[in-house]
């Protein structure tokens, strides 16, 4: 209503002013005529900003389109007063339409975008400054949406192309990325925000490293695959995509190789609530199974796992049946049931225990879950007659100095040994290196020391490892199992090893922090050295010999490895269950060294029970010495 009012002031002004002007008169009075004229005028265009929304739009959010209706509404309204000036016989002169037009158009779009600044401003100045990355559609589509929110306040944009350089977009600047240090000097953002189009042909490593030189926040924005789906908005800020921090381009998967295995078959993956497992059912329901039966032991991770899925399932259209089954592939009879029941054809076994100083304290538990667990899946897929079975090993089974990857070498002699006692079911195993962002990885690790103002805690200065992320190594594993014969070791071929202090360093850089060092003692995040746990070493390998051969993709290699006979596997497996049953983790370890997994402990046993049993025996056996020993 106050609006309407105002209006009404603004444009009686407007029309009194056109004719003073025009009459060079400023004690003009209208006549008769000339006063029901303007009056008619000033209520049609009124009306016309009711119908045109005008009174719709709030103060504090006026964009563009509000601007039209005004537009558009004091043109009919100059338009109005040259017609009732005819119907009402009143002289209008052919100027007076035009300069009302233009005193109106001022007084009417100068108050409102006025009030709208006097509104905004306060705001606008406790909000964050950034720097968008990016001048295409993107990066445009999140300054507008940054623009209505309450945290971040855009200041400008930095472009991949040179020809935008000293442009303006939407009133903000535009630098070449080339002068990305005159742009962060100048505007002084508290923060970088990557927005750049999948069109975009900028070298995001190079691109990262530059940044990273910056000492300023970098963070990005969801991909356009996350926006389309639905799954995020324009404006979700997050931290940068793992596959920026890995330092090499992503490994491009093969489609033809994926469907292989995939499209309408009953595909089943254990440990499906895990880090690599859960990633698994994504990269498969994206191919099509005719069933994805999901199989977890714990009730929680199936529970998130399913409703992913199902959402996944439901955007997207795929039309994939899921099916959530508890179970432990510790229980052979469950995981036979389960696939004769689906008619399970390939079988991906992700369920194991991975972390490696758990498992040095928890011996047993890590050979039953990671040897016995491969060993009953893998009877009960035989006897369910699966066509193809993956095993999802690691580099640590390579010249293992812990538990954890002696385990998973074991795992690989029973498939290695199956594959030579049957052929019905091909067997195959895929070895990668550390994964970035899954459970227990040293990313979401590092990011929350850093929220916590550190130190940030590296075991070795000199510690290395061969990193990938979560989607290529579901990838790996996918595509590795459709070109399996039987019994092969498939690894990738992942590049350079990265240096973990290096890495740590980086994400200090890239949160907008600098290093603590005795030659920047004022720095904000320290870098601090714990000492190689149980089990760890230095550097780790993928390949036990030297001669891998090629395979159908570039990047995917198969080892020549040393295997068993089947008999010599049984023999194996019911030492270690005797073992086991006897709770002897001395004669586990000795077993792990016998056998040809290269095993090769770097310190004493760990095993936690074990210790302290022992720790008890001890101190009985001293305490019947003292006995036997005191005078009678």
């Amino acid at each position: 209503m106050i609006s309407v009012i105002a209006d009404l002031l603004m444009l009686s002004a407007a029309i009194w002013g056109a004719f003073a002007l025009r009459f060079e008169n400023v004690f003009w009075v209208p006549d008769q005529k000339q006063f029901w004229a303007s009056v008619l005028t000033v209520f049609f265009t009124i009306a016309a900003f009711i119908k045109l929304g005008l009174y719709r739009a709030v103060i504090r959010y006026l964009s563009e389109h509000a601007l039209l209706a005004i537009i558009a509404g004091i043109m009919l309204s100059s338009v109005a007063l040259i017609v009732f000036g005819f119907i009402t016989h009143t002289f209008v002169p052919r100027s007076v339409p035009v300069i009302y037009g233009a005193i109106a158009f001022l007084l009417v779009a100068g108050t409102r975008f006025s009030a709208r600044f006097l509104i905004n401003r306060p705001r606008h100045r406790h909000k964050e400054a950034v720097l968008i990355v990016g001048a295409g559609e993107k990066g445009m589509q999140l300054a507008s949406a940054l623009k209505q929110g309450v945290e971040y306040r855009p200041v400008g944009f930095l472009s991949m192309e040179r020809s935008k350089h000293r442009s303006l977009i939407d009133g903000l600047p535009v630098f070449s990325f080339q002068h990305v240090e005159k742009a962060v000097r100048r505007l002084n953002p508290e923060r970088l925000l990557l927005a750049l189009d999948d069109a975009d042909n900028a070298d995001r490593r190079s691109l990262i490293q530059k940044l990273e030189q910056l000492s300023v926040t970098v963070q990005t924005v969801p991909s356009m695959t996350e926006l389309v789906s639905g799954r995020a908005r324009i404006n979700d800020i997050r931290d940068l995509d793992i596959e920026d921090l890995l330092g090499r381009d992503p490994v491009s998967p093969n489609n033809s190789l994926l469907a292989k295995d995939l499209e309408n078959k009953v595909v089943m993956v254990t440990g499906a609530g895990g880090s690599i497992g859960s990633e698994l059912c994504r990269q498969i329901v994206r191919h099509r199974p005719k069933l994805l039966v999901v199989f977890e032991q714990s009730e929680f991770a199936l529970y998130s796992i399913e409703r992913e899925l199902t959402s996944i399932n439901m955007v997207n259209g795929f039309n994939v049946e899921i099916q959530a089954i508890l179970g432990s592939v510790c229980h052979s009879r469950r995981c036979e049931k389960v696939m004769k029941a689906f008619g399970v054809q390939t079988v991906y076994h992700a369920a194991a225990y991975k972390h490696v100083p758990l498992v040095e304290h928890n011996i047993i538990e890590g050979i039953q879950n990671n040897v016995f667990g491969t060993l009953h899946t893998s009877e009960a897929a035989i006897a369910a007659g699966v066509e193809n079975f993956v095993l999802i090993s690691t580099d640590k089974a390579v010249r293992p100095t812990n538990v954890m990857g002696a385990s998973k070498r074991v795992a690989e002699l029973v498939l290695q040994g199956l594959a030579q006692r049957q052929q019905q079911t091909r067997f195959s195993m895929v070895r990668f290196g550390n994964v970035l962002g899954s459970s227990g990885s040293v990313v979401p690790l590092f990011r929350d020391q850093i929220r916590d103002g550190g130190p940030v805690t590296v075991t070795h200065p000199d510690i290395i490892r061969y990193f990938m992320t979560i989607p290529e190594a579901s990838q790996l594993v996918l595509q590795a199992g459709s070109m399996g014969g039987g019994g092969e070791v498939f690894v990738l071929d992942m590049g350079e090893p990265v240096k973990i202090a290096d890495l740590a360093r980086k994400m200090i850089h890239l949160m907008g922090l600098t290093e603590k060092t005795p030659n920047c003692p004022h720095g904000d995040i320290e870098v601090t050295y714990s000492g190689l746990r149980p089990g760890e070493k230095l550097y780790e390998e993928l390949l036990i010999g030297d001669n891998p051969q090629g395979t159908e993709h570039a990047r995917i290699m198969m080892a020549r490895e040393i295997s068993m006979s089947w008999s010599e596997v049984e023999l194996l497996l019911a030492n270690l269950m005797q073992a086991s049953q006897d709770f002897n983790c001395e004669r586990i370890i000795q077993l792990l060294k016998e056998a040809p997994t290269g095993y090769s402990p770097n310190g004493v046993m760990e095993d936690l029970v074990w210790k302290n049993q022992q720790a008890i025996q001890q101190e009985n056996r001293f305490s019947v010495d003292n006995v036997k020993s005191f005078p009678v």
